[in-house]
């Protein structure tokens, strides 16, 4: 694709109503969520979907995520919408919580990857729904970052992925949650878990009434699950706890080797060392952070602390094990 001037500007009403406007042409404009930066167009334009597609290197099967300014607007662009989904959209819109329902007539094909199925929220980060008032309708919005790589959680980590391919890119500052919204398939009276995130399963359950289900076959693919994701330059290799605690990672104190982690780690540090203080939703908005910073930091091996899988930590594990597939 043909190169852009990238203006990067910070999230002013004026700057809003400059990108709904490259937005209603059919151009392509970053913005903040909540979540990680979206990279936004006319959520009812197949054209510029398509332009999602090859501005990210994303493949055309992996569905958008349709942003709504306000819960009132979800039959735009879903219908039979379930008793389950307007439960879920009570309790957690504005949210990180994306819902699969099914698709209107009105949301092309090239948003949903082919499917009847669209995934659809209403972020909670005010510059996003003000820019989507701004538009007048939805927007389909995937991370702002290239295909694969780890998501965006601030403007400039989205100048380096989309710089000459994206016209305008509101900054937001960085973002309060750092990991993609909890996906869920709420066409039938339970909820099921397509895509964890910092919304845990356990909230989800005592919102819906129901227990969460995990996805069975023929259910619907979810954007972000079915590639490999979340990926810096280096390798990334996950390191447990109590390995951390002793510094017995094999190669972790050599030239070109780094370390992410929430344990003491004893002795000399790599070169390259970032701890994350808290929980592990202290690590979920730290992580992409770190590990587009050690990939600026020229390592080539990271070792990365683990979390326990359960809560907050399921989702932090799901992008890590994405992150580490070779």
């Amino acid at each position: 694709m043909s190169a852009v001037r990238t203006r990067l500007v910070r999230a002013t009403p004026s700057a809003v109503r400059e990108a709904a406007a490259l937005l209603r042409a059919g151009a392509l404009v970053a913005f903040p969520t909540e979540t990680v930066y979206g990279l936004g167009a006319r959520a009812f334009d197949a054209a510029a979907a398509r332009r999602v597609y090859r501005a990210k290197g994303r493949p055309c099967d992996n569905p958008l995520i349709v942003h709504l300014a306000d819960p009132s607007d979800l039959p735009q662009v879903a219908r039979r919408i379930t008793p389950l989904a307007r439960r879920l959209a009570a309790a957690f819109w504005p949210g990180p919580l994306t819902l699969v329902l099914e698709k209107t007539a009105r949301v092309p094909a090239a948003v949903t990857g082919g499917r009847r199925t669209v995934a659809v929220r209403c972020p909670a980060h005010p510059a996003a729904r003000a820019l989507i008032r701004a538009l007048g309708e939805p927007v389909a919005a995937p991370s702002a970052n290239r295909s694969g790589r780890p998501s965006p959680t601030t403007a400039a980590h989205v100048r380096r992925d989309l710089g000459g391919r994206v016209p305008l890119i509101l900054d937001g500052g960085p973002c309060r949650r750092g990991l993609e919204s909890a996906i869920v398939d709420a066409r039938g009276i339970r909820p099921v878990l397509l895509r964890p995130g910092t919304l845990t399963p356990e909230t989800i359950a005592r919102a819906a009434g129901v227990p969460v289900a995990a996805p069975g076959r023929g259910a619907p693919p979810a954007p972000g699950t079915r590639h490999r994701h979340y990926a810096p330059s280096c390798r990334v290799v996950l390191a447990p706890p109590a390995e951390v605690r002793r510094g017995a990672l094999p190669g972790a104190r050599t030239r070109g080797a780094g370390l992410v982690h929430r344990s003491r780690w004893p002795g000399r540090r790599p070169a390259f060392a970032r701890r994350v203080a808290g929980g592990p939703a202290a690590y979920a908005r730290a992580l992409f952070a770190a590990l587009r910073e050690a990939e600026g930091a020229g390592v080539r091996v990271l070792f990365v602390e683990t979390v326990p899988d359960r809560g907050v930590g399921r989702a932090v594990m799901d992008r890590l094990r994405r992150a580490a597939a070779r």
